[in-house]
């Protein structure tokens, strides 16, 4: 029978059994939340709900439902296989933006499969996140080479939303503001698809043309996109249309294939302004999808447009090179609706890995796969030719299109039967793509494919070097000249590169990051396993239905364990970032307004407290921002909201609030929040950044939301990767399905509706691919098997408690800023360090940067409120992790107060020096008024006299293993501005 364990929490197997996944995920067991409700004065986790959470909306505990029941891990792997099975994985040759390439087996094992790696946070501190940050300069630097750019972005989500944030970046730059775009005609179908929906709620008119033939049209514009090559596979020079386009003021935008450049002049050489991409085949598995990170790089002069993230070499305390986030560093936050954009959208795990393929391969060895491409390419073009089939193009570089007049059915169907998937523009034409996975014997294959087709069958293939075509565009410029590319080609050394790197990061694999909004929780091995399956990550996205009849049940049933969480009536997970998932939701709302011919509806009521990236994702759905105050206690200001609605009338499309509210509270009138803004005639935005707060507590779309975003790499388990994958799915009532993101080129057009057959979405895309970053979606999928319905309430509750006690027992040295009106927290607090400050002059700054002494990653730093630290410890930390955070800002706050009287100068004491490292504490002369010991391991006597006071045996063997596992940070505390007047975005250029 299985073992019950006494509890405060629901006592039954699926929460306490001995297989049950539940117990695993929350690092609180029976005997510590016992403990922690005690101090709180409650009896049981019920009680804190029922404290904390407004009546009007939490749900019963034993309210029906419609999820299974939660099962055991290998119970959860087994119906998961059962879906990989129901995949065929056949070798696409499709292209259209998406290559077959081998991923090293060395960084599938030392990042993907590494939790140093994919449990990392974006690293906004950086100190602890050197790794990282060296492994995304490597990536911006192969960017710039091979692109011909100054400066690339540390990743975007893909090729087509890179493409969008470049017109977004033509808009600003362009010296003509006339609203047209033009777009080369032989751009990807999925790239114009996105272009068209983030321009038609900008007011931009789009415009195609064929380049090639027409040239750069007399045409007042503000910027043009060239496809290089071009998706029909045709390689040709646009130099003549980008020096036409920018002598006119346009700003000039190349879409370029990153391999195709080992062999190609580059977009820099020839004037491009800007350069947009994918990364995917660099060594990223098709994935259904996704993840797969893209880029845009600039010229230089447009380095302060540049969207997203940037990486910059500064120097530390100790005048040693150090690396940062540069000049955009959380401007969401900053700037708001004023951001270039959110730079949330970014993928670091997968550009880590593109840039470390690069360094394994190396400028000769990507030379060979380009040239292998290339080549083998040339040799069936030829011999397509000799056989009597008509090419639309001469000059290739991967992807041929071939004349077929009324054949491409048939001929797809006999390369399906040979295992091979091709793409079908029409009845006439077949279009492959080759990539470096394509061997000689897969050559032959494909040609003995086509040969019952040939009209003149019988020819042989005969090897053909590329490039005769090409004339003056073949590469003659180096690139990847660096040592870091020409250093780590034998597996040990690569091996040895990464876990150098690795170490020199913070991750969830080494302790708590409670980062407040953030939840930083647990990613199970078991939720990572299916990412890996070939069933899963070897699928193109455009691959036919019945080859991915698995992922598209397990989309499915997702698509509906969310509508039930949520309390929506549908759910799109396209959407590959949570900032995407917000813009899809307001551009709904915009489509929705549209449909009732009320286009006049722009104003979109942001809260003052609310995320940055609402107000970014505003603008960039094409509304305007007006601010509503926060009263008092941190609420939404109820006179303020009436009197904005008041002001903008007819105006009001919406209101986006944060549920949980980003000062970590439930608000009580969240439900007449709802009501004045739909008595308005508004739609209500729900921001899901806090879902891990509601689920199964209560549901947005209950209590009043229209519309949310879901991150399912907060609540639902997909690892931040270092600041990226993402997936953020946006979930909606009946009347916005319509304008939820659709795709051409979707599997399964219907989605689930509640209470009916099913929906289309039919909005403009958001992704390049029909359903996302579909690949880790079997991360969420297990997550919620794993822990069922009453699973996640009691992960809920024991977040809920986690944040509780730590607030409760910090309450004396950095009080918890705002509480509901109980005096409970959500699953985050504030606490509130000005008064701290304001007495002993050690700001948020230094806290922060001791914590890194003690072995923790910092909470979030000065956000919603300056001067402030924003804590979510999760539901999966242990009560040790707990207590050993609260002893340490303890202990900070004691150290402050020895500064204060004195004991340490206030410009020389171990929190403004913060943090140590080790060569710092180990160099000959110390000349500092306190300890070696002090500066390394803080704490360490206070612990042992702690210890010797009570019962402390598991609480000094717990200190012991820390000091024995110390992190040490590899730099010292760095000068943010001297890297921002000093930008160096690249690794410095070998003479």
């Amino acid at each position: 029978m299985t073992e019950r364990i006494d509890t405060a929490s629901p006592a039954d197997d699926a929460v306490n059994g001995h297989d049950s996944f539940v117990r695993r995920h929350v690092g609180t067991g029976a005997d510590a939340q016992q403990h922690m409700l005690a101090e709180l004065g409650l009896k049981d986790l019920d009680e804190l709900l029922r404290a904390a959470v407004p009546g009007t909306i939490l749900l019963d505990s034993d309210a029906a439902g419609a999820l299974p029941t939660g099962i055991s891990e290998s119970a959860a792997l087994e119906e998961l296989r059962a879906l990989a099975d129901r995949n065929t994985v056949r070798r696409s040759l499709i292209g259209m933006g998406y290559y077959g390439t081998h991923t090293p087996a060395v960084i599938q094992r030392n990042v993907l499969e590494n939790p140093a790696w994919y449990t990392a946070y974006t690293p906004y501190q950086p100190e602890i996140s050197q790794g990282r940050l060296e492994a995304l300069l490597t990536f911006q630097t192969m960017v710039c080479d091979l692109t011909g750019m100054a400066v690339s972005n540390a990743s975007t989500l893909d090729e087509s939303t890179s493409a969008a944030e470049a017109l977004m970046l033509a808009r600003r730059q362009a010296r003509r503001k006339a609203p047209v775009f033009l777009v080369d005609a032989d751009t990807l179908p999925s790239t114009k698809e996105v272009l068209a929906g983030r321009a038609a709620g900008l007011g931009i008119e789009l415009r195609e043309v064929d380049f090639r033939t027409e040239g750069m049209p007399d045409v007042d514009c503000f910027g043009v996109l060239v496809q290089y090559p071009g998706a029909s596979g045709r390689v040709w020079d646009p130099s003549a249309v980008i020096a036409a386009a920018k002598e006119s003021g346009a700003v000039t935008v190349v879409s370029a294939d990153l391999l195709a450049l080992t062999m190609l002049r580059s977009p820099g050489a020839m004037g491009a302004d800007v350069t947009v991409g994918t990364t995917q085949r660099f060594g990223i598995p098709f994935g259904f999808g996704g993840p797969h990170a893209g880029f845009v790089a600039v010229r230089a002069g447009l380095e302060r447009q540049l969207p997203g993230r940037l990486v910059g070499i500064s120097k530390d305390a100790d005048g040693d090179p150090a690396f940062r986030l540069s000049l955009q560093t959380r401007e969401q936050h900053i700037r708001r609706e004023k951001a270039t954009s959110s730079i949330t959208t970014a993928q670091v795990l997968l550009a880590v890995m593109a840039a470390m393929y690069a360094v394994y391969h190396g400028p000769d060895g990507l030379t060979r796969i380009g040239r292998q491409v290339a080549d083998r390419t040339a040799t069936l073009a030829a011999h397509l030719r000799a056989s009597g089939f008509e090419l639309l193009d001469d000059a290739v570089f991967d992807t041929l299109e071939v004349r077929v007049t009324g054949r491409a059915a048939e001929i797809a169907d006999a390369f399906a039967q040979a295992g091979f998937l091709l793409h079908t523009p029409d009845a006439d034409t077949v279009h492959l793509s080759l990539d470096e996975t394509v061997t000689e014997e897969d050559l032959s294959s494909i040609a003995a494919a086509f040969a019952p087709f040939a009209p003149k069958p019988g020819e042989e293939l005969s090897p053909v070097s590329a490039g005769e075509s090409w004339g003056g565009l073949v590469r003659d410029t180096p690139f990847l000249q660096h040592p870091v590319f020409s250093s780590f080609h034998s597996e040990t050394a690569m091996m040895r590169y990464l876990r150098r790197l690795a170490d020199k990061d913070f991750a969830l694999d080494r302790g708590m990051i409670p980062l407040g909004s953030c939840t930083m929780k647990l990613n199970a091995a078991t939720e990572m396993a299916g990412i890996t399956w070939p069933a899963f990550n070897g699928p193109h996205p455009f691959a036919p239905a019945e080859d991915v009849a698995g992922s598209l049940d397990l989309i499915e049933q997702l698509e509906r364990w969310l509508i039930e969480l949520t309390g929506y009536d549908t759910v799109s997970l396209q959407p590959n970032a949570g900032s995407q998932g917000e813009y899809a939701g307001l551009a709904a709302i915009r489509a929705y307004h549209a449909s009732r011919g009320e286009s006049g509806r722009d104003v979109c009521l942001v809260p003052s407290s609310a995320h940055g990236t609402n107000a970014a994702s505003a603008v960039n759905a094409g509304l305007r921002v007006v601010v509503v105050d926060s009263d008092a206690h941190g609420n939404i200001d109820l006179d303020d909201l009436k009197q904005k609605i008041k002001d903008h009338g007819d105006e009001l499309a919406a209101i986006m609030i944060t549920y949980p509210s980003t000062h970590g509270v439930y608000e009580e009138e969240v439900r007449t929040v709802c009501e004045l803004v739909h008595d308005a005639g508004g739609q209500v935005y729900v921001d899901g950044a806090n879902l891990n707060a509601l689920l199964e507590v209560a549901r947005p779309g209950e209590f009043g939301g229209d519309v949310s975003h879901l991150n399912l790499h907060k609540t639902f388990c997909i690892p931040h990767g270092g600041g990226g994958p993402g997936v953020g799915p946006v979930a909606a009532k009946a009347h916005l399905a319509p304008f939820l993101p659709g795709h051409p080129m979707i599997q399964r057009p219907e989605h689930p509706l509640a209470g009916a057959d099913g929906v289309v979405h039919g909005g403009a895309p958001v992704s390049q691919a029909p359903y996302g970053s579909a690949s880790i979606l079997p991360i969420t999928w297990t997550y919620i098997r794993l822990m069922g319905a009453e699973g996640l309430r009691h992960a809920t509750a024991s977040a809920v408690l986690a944040a509780n006690y730590v607030s409760y027992r910090l309450r004396d040295v950095f009080p918890t800023l705002y509480t509901g009106e109980s005096g409970y927290v959500a699953h985050e607090c504030i606490l509130d360090l000005r008064p701290f400050t304001a007495r002993t002059g050690i700001t948020v700054d230094d806290v922060a940067k001791r914590l890194i002494d003690y072995g923790f990653h910092a909470p979030t730093m000065s956000f919603p409120v300056a001067g402030t630290l924003m804590v979510e410890p999760t539901e999966s930390e242990d009560l040790m992790e707990l207590d050993r955070f609260c002893d340490a800002m303890e202990m900070i706050a004691k150290e402050a107060e020895d500064v204060l009287a004195g004991a340490w100068p206030a410009d020389d004491n171990p929190l403004v020096n913060a943090p140590h490292t080790a060569r710092s504490v180990t160099l000959d002369e110390w000349a500092h008024p306190y300890s070696r010991q002090i500066a390394a391991y803080p704490g360490v006597q206070a612990s042992k006299d702690a210890e010797n006071s009570r019962d402390g045996s598991r609480l000094h063997t717990s200190e012991a293993m820390r000091i024995q596992s110390k992190y040490w940070p590899p730099v010292r505390r760095i000068e943010q501005a001297w890297g921002d007047r000093n930008l160096t975005a690249v690794w410095p250029r070998e003479d």
